[in-house]
């Protein structure tokens, strides 16, 4: 990568960045777009790879399939995502906000999708909905790895050539000017 900011990846088309957390995880993603705010260039970016999200897929009806938020003490559970998304060519790879798959992976379509192969709560207008990638079983329990059919995106402040994961409180102050300017772009362009 050059000194000058985000590189461009194969033929020169959509840049890249390499954003680390604060644990110094790493997330490859595309620029977006650009957003200069007090001195600094901030970054939204969409993860090159394929961002999924571990949940316990719950045992009976009675209750709801849970999202693991905190992986630190899932290692042995993605172990054996590991070896299930191996079989399928694809790699599980712990990245910085979220895990993500790198293979040859097809993208779901929102437009395409059966309704009823999505999870989600139809009466709750915040969640997301996903798409099941794989489902295996570990530790005496159903678990599956999810896509998200929302785009995913990060934001990220640029240090040369690399980005910095904008968190916190950081995340907090910004996040609404980012959004106002990213509505004054769309309305210039209409």
């Amino acid at each position: 990568m050059s000194s000058d900011g985000p590189s461009t990846s194969g033929s020169g088309d959509v840049p890249t960045v390499l954003v680390r957390d604060g644990q110094g995880r790493q997330l490859l993603c595309f620029l977006e777009q650009l957003i200069p705010l007090d001195g600094h260039d901030y970054a939204l970016l969409t993860p090159v790879d394929t961002p999924v999200c571990l949940v316990r897929i719950a045992a009976d009806d009675d209750e709801e399939d849970e999202v693991i938020e905190e992986l630190a003490g899932a290692e042995s559970i993605l172990s054996v995502a590991d070896v299930v998304l191996q079989e399928h060519d694809l790699t599980l790879v712990r990245s910085a906000v979220t895990l993500t798959v790198s293979g040859e992976l097809e993208e779901p379509d929102p437009d395409e999708v059966d309704p009823e192969d999505l999870e989600g709560d139809e009466d709750d207008d915040d969640s997301d909905l996903y798409e099941m990638l794989i489902q295996f079983r570990a530790e005496g329990q159903e678990y599956g790895l999810y896509i998200p059919l929302d785009p995913f995106f990060v934001v990220a402040r640029l240090e040369g050539s690399e980005g910095v994961l904008v968190e916190g409180e950081e995340f907090e102050r910004i996040q609404p000017r980012i959004e106002a300017e990213l509505d004054d772009r769309e309305q210039a362009e209409d």
